[in-house]
């Protein structure tokens, strides 16, 4: 794999200076062309060994074409205020807009390095990374980021010349860190543990390309032609998993929603009496130190239209401090979140640790509304479930406590409750011509719900089904489980 890499292939400056200006203009045009189509973004991750001259190789691509149109983002270890969000909450909120560049330094690749070079590296956390990493990838390309990953290395001589040069000169010794002049004793273990990771998570959607590092001329030429190829590709190979000439096809199963109780009620006093009881449990646990120091919470209400989510979501905030939650109400996506992948917008209203986000609908939509309303072909609603589990599974993962609840109520309780809104100034507002048209539909929304709640229904991430016919019955179902479902995660951590 590195064989052409460290025998340190090198091109004359005559030659370079004959390819040099040729290349950048090729580059430059290609770049305009790019942002033209606007089609997909580009994604350059780049990684090596240290000292292989990343950093004057990131520098000379934003000097060669538009800075302007190209992101370059360094994610070091991560800080204090990193690491209050998941772990993938920055890498995912740094994602350029399609059209532009965006060029990682680092490569995102440094925890999978570190556990490759430990001793004793644990081989089941090495390999759900690897997987981790292979999964975010094909998520991206499938959703429009082009993906291409540049290696730079050289041989192990060439590496210490590089060093001693770099020193030598007070104006570049600043660009060697302390861990570069330990690069040449560990080497080999190096070089193998960056040959099994780029076997690992090479492929034809995201390709790792080695760039010989050890001759300026052939690496500035070599990165150079990457992108440009990159650049002038008009069409990005489909992930295997997200393919829909692969993908299982989805079998029709049972309906959650026919097995709920719609005459559950309960009395005024009763309400009252369970409300307070609820409330004061809830606002106990969100300030407790088991749910600030380790948990974030994300509370999502999808249902049809009218089954009282506004009502639920108002029980949940008077419990709760208003400086520790956002509600979030989600209509169809801006211009600008529709440049990047679909979750982008959603990761980018992740909480931190100790906070609350309430999302009054979510990223739902693209099974319910987005797949019914056809706005989206089969094949991107089918591969959604997976892409949604996945995203779910790292917020839990990270800490966060993902609660969805679907508020069910029948087709004669939601059009006494049309009729309610209509004949009501103060509720006219809620009721829109979208309300009517939405309820000829009913049975294509109940089939894609059902379709939904079998599955994304899962361990970390399980759905509440309320029956809404009667409000207060399903304002204190709301509390009650988002209570026990906070106490679990929380007796979890023991």
């Amino acid at each position: 794999m590195f064989e052409l890499a460290e025998s340190d292939p090198s091109l004359s400056d005559s030659e370079a200076k004959r390819l040099i200006p040729q290349l950048r203009t090729r580059l430059l045009r290609a770049q305009y062309k790019f942002l033209e189509r606007k089609e997909r973004a580009l994604l350059i991750l780049i990684g090596g060994i240290d000292g292989a001259g990343k950093g004057d190789t990131i520098n000379l691509l934003n000097d060669w074409m538009d800075a302007r149109h190209i992101h370059t983002m360094a994610f070091t270890r991560p800080t204090e205020q990193d690491r209050v969000y998941p772990r993938q909450y920055r890498f995912w909120r740094a994602l350029p807009a399609k059209g532009d560049i965006g060029i990682v330094f680092g490569s995102g690749y440094a925890p999978l390095m570190e556990e490759a070079l430990k001793k004793r590296p644990n081989p089941d956390l090495f390999e759900d990374m690897i997987l981790a990493a292979r999964r975010y990838e094909a998520d991206l390309v499938a959703n429009g980021v082009q993906v291409i990953k540049l290696w730079f290395h050289l041989s192990k001589k060439a590496q210490q010349a590089r060093m001693q040069e770099l020193l030598q000169n007070p104006s570049t010794a600043w660009k060697v860190a302390p861990e570069d002049r330990d690069v040449p004793k560990r080497f080999k273990h190096l070089r193998q543990a960056a040959q099994r990771i780029i076997e690992s998570t090479d492929s034809a959607h995201a390709p790792w390309i080695i760039i010989p590092a050890a001759d300026e001329n052939v690496r500035m030429v070599r990165t150079g032609q990457a992108v440009l190829e990159a650049l002038q590709r008009r069409t990005v190979r489909v992930p295997p998993l997200h393919d829909p000439a692969v993908l299982p096809t989805l079998k029709r199963q049972r309906n959650p929603l026919t097995e709920l109780d719609y005459s559950a009620q309960l009395s005024k006093d009763d309400y009252q009496t369970a409300l307070l009881h609820w409330q004061n449990r809830l606002a106990r646990l969100v300030r407790s130190k088991g749910f600030v120091q380790k948990h974030a919470l994300m509370i999502v209400f999808e249902g049809s239209d009218a089954a009282g989510k506004g009502g639920a979501i108002r029980r949940i905030t008077q419990a709760i401090d208003a400086r520790q939650y956002d509600i979030m109400p989600v209509a169809a996506p801006k211009p600008f979140e529709l440049d990047r992948p679909y979750l982008w917008r959603f990761w980018r209203r992740v909480p931190r640790l100790g906070q609350i986000s309430i999302f009054d609908r979510s990223w739902y939509g693209r099974v319910l509304v987005e797949r019914v309303e056809k706005l989206i072909p089969r094949s991107v609603w089918h591969r959604a479930y997976a892409e949604i589990n996945g995203f779910e599974h790292q917020l839990a993962h990270s800490g966060v406590i993902v609660v969805k609840f679907w508020l069910a109520i029948t087709p004669a309780e939601q059009l006494k409750r049309f009729k309610e809104r209509e004949s009501h100034p103060y509720k006219q507002y809620k009721l829109t011509p979208e309300d009517w048209r939405n309820r000829r539909k009913w049975k294509a929304y109940e089939t894609a719900a059902a379709d939904m709640l079998v599955h994304t229904d899962t361990s970390h991430a399980g759905w509440h089904l309320i029956s809404a016919n009667d409000k207060r019955h399903a304002r204190i179902e709301v509390l009650k489980q988002l209570v026990k479902r906070i106490e679990q995660a929380i007796d979890d951590d023991d």
